[in-house]
């Protein structure tokens, strides 16, 4: 195991495309790190210069203390799990998993004993003569998990290694990497696109987009006081919503105040983060969870809390659960999630609850700030 560090990396392509820019993180020895986002937000790229499959255009990658930027792939002690798998189609699960091992001269018994120890971990000891063309997607990717067990490197690398699983498939073999995990104490570091495995694996995420690191916390952190306005808007599903709002002062306080009659008081503790101050007629975005709201039907008290009446618009039913896309404005809807027991249906009038010390408020922009503490 060892500590992984990378410093202002950069990564250009031909036609001035910086895939990754200035990224700086460092990778504790054992943790497990899930770097996520969008397509082409550099997620992939930054793996495969830590893997050495790719070249910096600048910066620096360490592993175990030691700079690897000139080091090549099979000498940097690291072991990739690949989107689709690579095994060797002609080998069976046995001689796939043996390959790195007998390549370093290790010992056949050693091999046979690691080998079948690994498969026993990952369940699959009853395929070692099997060939690739006979496994199942899941069982394909024990595989390739396995191959990589046996070399016991210093860090493992995970590029989107469940996507190509079915979603219950998914979600077991999720559970299995993260108990593999808290057994083997290895440095991890997981790229996905798939927020639900970024908060569900890492001990903390990267939110990454165009090439940066938007924020870097545990999954907790970042989906309660996300950074800004696009990891707010990436973590969490449905996603957060955003109204677009403007301060106000009244009987010597400030306002939120938008469509449909939406005036809220700002929470406390908020107005040592506005940098100028709160100034009436500032113009924010509100940003609430669909969870956070409280919704009964029209007439009814909402918890002594702040609320509007709201048309539904559409029900979206999740099961247990229920989604209410509530008409705000002419061009604005928002979506709360609520008991599916609570029945409520298309063109209903409801009250919806706001609880303030569940909102959050960015600067205007895509990639606005968050503007509370």
């Amino acid at each position: 195991m060892a500590e992984v560090e990378v410093t202002n990396l950069c990564k250009d392509f031909s036609g001035g495309v910086r895939a990754v820019d200035r990224l700086s993180l460092r990778i504790a020895d054992g943790e497990f790190v899930v770097l996520v986002g969008p397509s082409g937000c550099g997620k992939s790229t930054t793996l495969r210069m830590i893997a050495g499959l790719d070249e910096p255009t600048s910066g620096t990658i360490s592993i175990g203390g030691r700079v690897v930027n000139d080091v090549h792939p099979k000498d940097r002690d690291i072991a990739m799990v690949f989107q689709n798998y690579a095994l060797y189609p002609h080998m069976s699960v046995y001689k796939n998993m043996a390959f790195a091992l007998k390549l370093r001269g290790v010992a056949r018994a050693e091999i046979d004993r690691t080998v079948r120890e690994t498969a026993r971990l990952l369940g699959i000891e009853d395929l070692l003569e099997r060939k690739p063309r006979q496994l199942s997607g899941g069982q394909r990717q024990r595989v390739a998990v396995g191959r990589a067990i046996v070399r016991r490197p210093k860090a493992f690398l995970f590029d989107e290694p469940l996507s190509n699983l079915d979603a219950k498939l998914r979600v077991e073999m999720r559970a299995e990497l993260k108990a593999l995990h808290q057994r083997l104490r290895t440095t991890t570091i997981y790229v996905t696109h798939d927020q639900e495995e970024a908060m569900t694996l890492g001990d903390r995420v990267v939110v990454m987009c165009a090439g940066t690191a938007q924020q870097i916390g545990s999954p907790l952190e970042v989906y309660r006081r996300p950074a800004n306005r696009f990891v707010a808007g990436f973590l969490g599903m449905p996603p957060m919503n955003f109204i677009d709002v403007i301060l106000d002062h009244s009987n010597g306080r400030v306002w939120i105040t938008g469509q449909a009659g939406l005036r809220l008081p700002l929470p406390s503790g908020v107005e040592p983060f506005l940098g100028s101050g709160p100034g009436a007629g500032r113009r924010l975005v509100l940003g609430i969870r669909p969870e956070a709201f409280i919704v009964t039907p029209a007439g009814a008290a909402a918890a002594s809390l702040p609320a509007i009446d709201l048309e539904v618009a559409l029900v979206e039913p999740l099961g247990d659960r229920m989604d209410l896309v509530l008409r705000l404005g002419p061009e604005c809807r928002i979506i709360a999630r609520v008991d599916a027991a609570d029945g409520f249906r298309s063109g209903q009038r409801v009250r919806v609850g706001i609880d303030p010390s569940r909102l959050h408020l960015f600067e205007p922009g895509d990639f606005g700030n968050r503007a509370g503490g």
